[in-house]
């Protein structure tokens, strides 16, 4: 997963963090192209694949916790919480309910426009976007800035969008989450960056726990995010991405964030 160099990021005007799981950087495909081609096993390769197999399914739903360090003014690392659940309906539908230790947000995509609110502050923003899950990303986490839950699995290719500016792969071991058998697998990137994933020892591959640690970074700070509740039987209607504003919500402009990075930079953008 990309962590942006935007570790916490605010929507001006909210009042509320939208720090919203592991953010991302998208990538044009076309851009992958010009890499070299990483170092990876063969049983690390084939289990990505297969994830992003899976994450390709037309809908679905799951719930994610993370854990990450965000720097205050000193530069004290400390740490901040969410959970969230998200709800994919392709090409063109997305939902995100987050809650965490700087508040609740709402993340609504109807194919046209995505809408963030502020629940505590009743304050919303909305963006108009294009009628994809892949193109509303790349206009709202690269052209807005937006800090977006875990957006490498939503793209139209999440296994290589995993691996864009990987160098290295291999699997390291088994481990067992949840009571399901999982392939711990060990990835790196430079500057010293060390990505490990667990994905399920299966035919789906689906992922259970990331975790990534910036060696190159004081104090190492890392990322984690832990995967449950998958559910690919959903079927969420309409109504399901459709915003209405609360009673007495206000509508605010979505601005770029100015917090400080958290813990630095992940290549080029993670």
């Amino acid at each position: 997963m990309r962590i942006s160099t935007k570790m916490v990021v605010f929507l001006a005007g909210l009042g509320t963090a939208c720090a919203i799981g592991s953010p991302p950087m998208l990538v044009p495909t076309t851009w992958a192209a010009t890499l070299p081609k990483p170092a990876i096993s063969e049983e690390a390769g084939a289990a990505v694949a297969q994830m992003g197999k899976s994450l390709l399914a037309r809908q679905f739903s799951v719930k994610v916790t993370t854990l990450r360090v965000y720097a205050e003014a000193s530069g004290q690392p400390l740490h901040i919480a969410h959970s969230m659940k998200i709800t994919v309906r392709r090409p063109d539908r997305l939902r995100v309910d987050l809650t965490g230790d700087d508040g609740a947000t709402e993340l609504v995509y109807d194919g046209k426009t995505v809408v963030l609110m502020g629940l505590e502050t009743k304050k919303y923003a909305t963006v108009p976007v294009p009628a994809t899950i892949q193109g509303m990303l790349e206009t709202v986490v690269g052209k807005n800035g937006v800090d977006f839950p875990l957006a490498d699995l939503l793209t139209d290719a999440p296994d290589k969008a995993f691996l864009l500016g990987v160098t290295s792969g291999r699997e390291v071991g088994t481990a067992t989450i949840d009571g399901v058998q999982c392939r711990h697998l060990l990835f790196t990137q430079p500057p010293g960056i060390e990505i490990e994933l667990w994905v399920e020892q299966n035919d789906r591959a689906i992922p259970r726990r990331l975790i990534i640690t910036y060696r190159s970074q004081p104090g190492q700070p890392s990322f984690i995010a832990a995967f449950s509740d998958w559910d690919f039987s959903v079927h969420p209607a309409d109504a399901e991405f459709a915003f209405q504003p609360p009673d007495g919500a206000v509508r605010t402009e979505l601005m770029a964030p100015t917090q400080p990075a958290a813990s630095g930079q992940k290549g080029s953008g993670r």
